[in-house]
């Protein structure tokens, strides 16, 4: 037995359209995952710039933004067991370099000293006419006194390779779409802040022709998901997240197998039937993540 997923998300929307596996582990079987060094990284710097914003307008400079970041490395280390972990096998020096320089290359791209965000870390979610619900945290918002709205994500990677752009736009896409429809506004701009690499912006001004064009592509996903659910068909795509995917042990598209489909686990009078399901995962999972998926 399994439950369609209440909401969709804007990052599991896209694990879906890059591999149906991945989505299931992650989604339905919610199988645990290792946080990595870049992730983590990210979440720092994320934290930072966002921090800098409590700064009065002319101390927000690189200097005041570098000091707060082994504050912030403290904190999260602090309330965040991901956090931890990963800092009990990393080499911190060079790491923490590498957060400093993201920091400093956000200065090189935008000036913070000239900009008030109407929100920060703003959880926003809409529900659609079909009743999906969409649902998501927008790293910034910046505000227009006449109420036009600039969405603004941070990426702590390098700029996607050419021909990417649309696919990485998609995410912004779906959070404009969610603010149209909770606050009937659309984004006058969406913006990506690379802090990888040379550092780089990407821009895209939308309309409401676009806005529907990506609601009638989220329902599209989101009746594949359900049929998917419904089969337990889950295919595996091999692409670029494979890289950096925790289960490849249990993907048939690197040598491995599928956990069943339905887990059939132990009832318990304690337990629902969905959380026998996961816990029965769960314990599949155990059994072969030990293993190495061939290359």
């Amino acid at each position: 037995m399994t439950t369609t997923p209440a909401s969709l998300s804007p990052s599991r929307a896209g694990d879906f359209v890059s591999c149906p596996l991945l989505f299931r582990y992650r989604t339905v079987d919610r199988l645990p995952e290792t946080s990595s060094p870049d992730a983590v990284r990210g979440t720092l710097v994320h934290q930072v710039l966002e921090d800098v914003f409590d700064l009065p307008a002319a101390e927000r400079t690189p200097e005041r933004a570098h000091a707060l970041l082994e504050p912030a490395w403290a904190a999260l280390r602090e309330r965040s067991e991901e956090a931890r972990e990963v800092a009990g096998r990393l080499d911190e020096v060079p790491w923490l370099a590498s957060a400093h320089e993201a920091v400093e290359r956000w200065f090189t791209l935008e000036d913070p000293t000239r900009l008030e965000p109407a929100e920060r870390e703003s959880y926003v979610e809409a529900e659609l006419a079909s009743g999906l619900r969409l649902r998501g945290i927008i790293d910034r918002l910046d505000a227009t006194p006449d109420g036009a709205l600039r969405v603004v994500d941070y990426k702590t990677g390098k700029v996607p390779a050419e021909g990417y752009e649309a696919r990485v736009l998609f995410q912004l896409r779906l959070y404009a779409l969610i603010l149209w429809r909770s606050r009937g506004v659309v984004a006058k701009r969406l913006q990506l802040v690379y802090l990888g690499g040379e550092g780089q912006v990407l821009t895209y001004d939308p309309d409401e022709a676009d806005l529907v064009a990506t609601e009638r592509k989220v329902e599209a996903i989101w009746a594949a998901i359900q049929e998917a659910l419904r089969t337990g068909e889950f295919e595996p795509r091999r692409g670029k997240q494979c890289d950096w995917c925790p289960h490849q042990a249990i993907c048939p598209a690197w040598g491995g197998t599928a956990l069943p489909w339905p887990v059939v686990a132990p009832t318990s009078a304690s337990a629902g039937p969905l959380a026998r399901l996961r816990a029965g995962v769960r314990r599949a999972w155990r059994r072969v993540r030990g293993r190495r998926a061939p290359r």
